[in-house]
């Protein structure tokens, strides 16, 4: 279970259903915490975690709204480069660049989920700070045009937060930052790398381009009519 605010989208649970079966009591302790500190509870569930999850959360009058792809790939080999004009530059971020990173990530994910833009500006300073989490800019003819992140754990590497001001998209800049992301990952040791997109988004095909397979595609679900 995780809060990070009442209206964050990361307030939610994880891996509801993976590791033991879920209970009706554990749904009332974990609704209850959510209830508690003001959030409506909200569930991303994995298919394995099997039908009777998902049959309690809809006796419990829970209904999906977000459904997301989550792909995978080894990194066996040093990833290729994506091709990309001379007009773009991708390079890691410097400390001092945090603000920067989270300005660029901000407006490129704020274009479509205004909702989260101080949220997301709030964070992403934090982000650029956490230990093996490198952030990456792409540049377009010099202007700071889109922003990665990147997450190291035990030889798994999660490409993450990707997201390209609106004014610049269409110009290779998502996929020359999945590339130059996959080879640190590889150069860093690791040996797997996921991702996760919305399910048939641009984003899917150019991590599929890549060589991304689908493991799984998750539901988020949240309460019909949530209880106060």
């Amino acid at each position: 279970m995780v809060f990070d605010g009442m209206d964050a989208p990361t307030t939610q649970t994880f891996g509801l259903g993976i590791s033991e079966p879920l209970t009706a009591e554990t749904l009332n302790e974990i609704e209850e915490f959510f209830v508690q500190r003001g959030a409506v509870p909200m569930h991303e569930i994995s298919p394995f975690a099997g039908a009777e999850t998902l049959s309690l959360l809809c006796a419990r009058g829970y209904a999906p709204f977000e459904i997301s792809s989550v792909l995978f790939q080894e990194l066996s080999v040093v990833p290729a480069s994506a091709s990309a004009s001379d007009r773009t530059q991708i390079r890691m971020i410097e400390p001092a660049e945090s603000a920067l990173w989270a300005a660029v990530n901000a407006r490129g994910w704020a274009h479509e989920h205004p909702e989260f833009e101080e949220f997301l500006k709030s964070t992403g300073e934090l982000l650029a700070a956490r230990e093996n989490s490198p952030c990456f800019l792409a540049q377009l003819d010099g202007t700071p045009a889109a922003a990665a992140g990147l997450c190291l754990h035990e030889g798994v590497a999660l490409l993450a937060g990707a997201a390209t001001v609106p004014e610049y998209r269409h110009n290779g800049l998502q996929a020359a930052l999945l590339a130059e992301r996959m080879r640190f990952a590889h150069n860093h040791g690791c040996d797997l790398a996921m991702i996760v997109t919305e399910a048939g988004s641009l984003s899917q095909r150019n991590a599929e381009r890549a060589g991304f397979r689908i493991a799984y595609t998750r539901l988020k679900w949240k309460p019909v009519s949530p209880r106060t």
